[in-house]
């Protein structure tokens, strides 16, 4: 039966944050994850999973989407401990060619929360390195996800997509802006060393403020992390007195609950004066608790407020996007035929080794006459008789690979080839078993 690529994608357009962290996955669990969900889908052949703070996504090569589709989210319900109702009417069900479609537009940045971001590529192949470690991703996935790097990369060469791209963190720093009259007197704590959060501290910085703090469960990272920006490191069991300081707080810590609750906050706001604080929450699943933005003079964004704020302005980014979803779609056409090609294989090796056979045969019958040349002739006419086979072979499978009339019609053809063929070298061997036992 034929391969069909599969995506099960819960993302920031079908679920809202609340429903996408309780899915998510860190990125140590997930090799593992990837082997019980293997195990546990007889329908599914290879899979991958995808898990960042704007999708969760799992990626499998199947011959039965719907079995394949229900075993997936049969699984991230039990794995996660998450009822199917709470999130299955936002999970997306995508196959074959619209699941290639996705997959290279993922890569390419052009299914972003911003459009033109550069991070998913890296979260990309990210996924795709953790599928090969947990011996998940065979020959559909190797060449699916490839295809899709492929992309992302022609898309960065040839368009000016990422040119002048509002980020998730920038678009933070704007909207700290907007809360403060000034940043130069303001100080700022990171919570927490993730990447978006770092590029958030960065623009901070390079915006003047001056008092950076940055705490982490890994103190070593935090402080690596400070004298690079020019910060303070503060031991992630000491960082509470220290929050009264800070004007902006940027939480990225890999946690499964809020690590900064009301009580705390409020304490903290009153022995501030009411001073404005801003919260900016990157992590998934959520950081601050949401009840926070309830505080007078506190004003709290999660990745999907900031992701919302950036695409206010998209502009020039949307232009170009045009040109990259026309590169995804010459990619796709490739990918495709490729992808439809492989129930050729079986037929395309019966055909060539016939070929090949009914070759042998002939040079065996002639062997009399063959071994009385000198070694360079009998090289020329070996060399002879396999470009025929070469040329005969190359017509034949050019023609199979036509798309033709769909790939059922060019399986069906290979079938008679191959039957056809085989059933040549069959006689061929019967004529020449007839001839031995004439002359006996």
């Amino acid at each position: 039966m034929e391969q069909t690529l599969l995506i099960l994608s819960l993302n920031h357009r079908t679920a809202p944050v609340a429903v996408r962290e309780r899915l998510a996955f860190a990125d140590g669990e997930i090799p593992q994850a990837l082997r019980r969900l293997k195990s546990a889908s007889p329908s599914i052949h290879e899979v991958a999973l995808l898990s960042t703070c704007n999708r969760v996504e799992v990626v499998a090569a199947t011959e039965d989407p719907a079995g394949a589709a229900d075993q997936v989210t049969r699984f991230l319900a039990a794995d996660r401990d998450v009822e199917r109702a709470a999130f299955e009417a936002a999970l997306s069900r995508i196959e074959g060619r619209e699941a290639a479609r996705h997959l290279f537009r993922v890569g390419a940045s052009l299914d972003s929360m911003v459009v033109g971001e550069p991070q998913i590529l890296g979260q990309l192949k990210v996924a795709y390195a953790q599928a090969a470690e947990a011996g998940t991703a065979g020959l559909v996935l190797h060449r699916a996800f490839h295809r899709a790097f492929s992309v992302a990369k022609r898309v960065r060469r040839t368009t000016l997509i990422g040119r002048g791209a509002v980020s998730v963190s920038s678009a933070a720093v704007a909207l700290a802006r907007q809360i403060f009259d000034r940043l130069e007197d303001k100080t700022v704590m990171l919570m927490g060393a993730g990447k978006m959060a770092e590029l958030t501290a960065r623009h901070l910085k390079g915006l003047g403020i001056e008092s950076l703090l940055i705490t982490n469960r890994t103190f070593d990272r935090a402080a690596a992390l400070a004298r690079e920006l020019g910060g303070i490191a503060i031991p992630w069991d000491n960082y509470r007195p220290y929050l009264k300081l800070a004007d902006v707080v940027i939480g990225s810590v890999a946690s499964t609950k809020p690590v900064l609750g009301v009580e705390e906050l409020e304490a903290i706001v009153r022995e501030r004066r009411y001073r404005p604080m801003f919260l900016i929450d990157m992590g998934v699943p959520r950081n601050f608790d949401e009840r926070l933005n309830a505080i007078d003079n506190v004003y709290l964004y999660d990745i999907d407020d900031l992701g919302t704020a950036a695409n206010e302005s998209r502009g020039e980014r949307e232009r170009e996007a045009l040109k990259a979803e026309q590169i995804v779609e010459l990619e796709l056409d490739k990918f495709s035929r490729w992808l439809s090609g492989l129930d050729l294989v079986p037929a395309i090796k019966d055909i060539r080794t016939s070929i090949e056979g009914l070759r042998e045969l002939e040079m065996m019958r002639h062997r009399s006459w063959l071994d009385g040349l000198p070694a360079e002739e009998r090289s020329r006419v070996e060399a002879l008789t396999r470009g025929l086979v070469n040329k005969i072979l190359h017509r034949v499978l050019a023609e199979l690979r036509r798309d033709g009339n769909g790939t059922g019609d060019r399986v069906y053809a290979a079938e008679i080839a191959r039957r056809l063929l085989c059933g040549a070298i069959e006689g061929e061997a019967l004529e020449d078993d007839d001839a031995d036992d004439e002359e006996l």
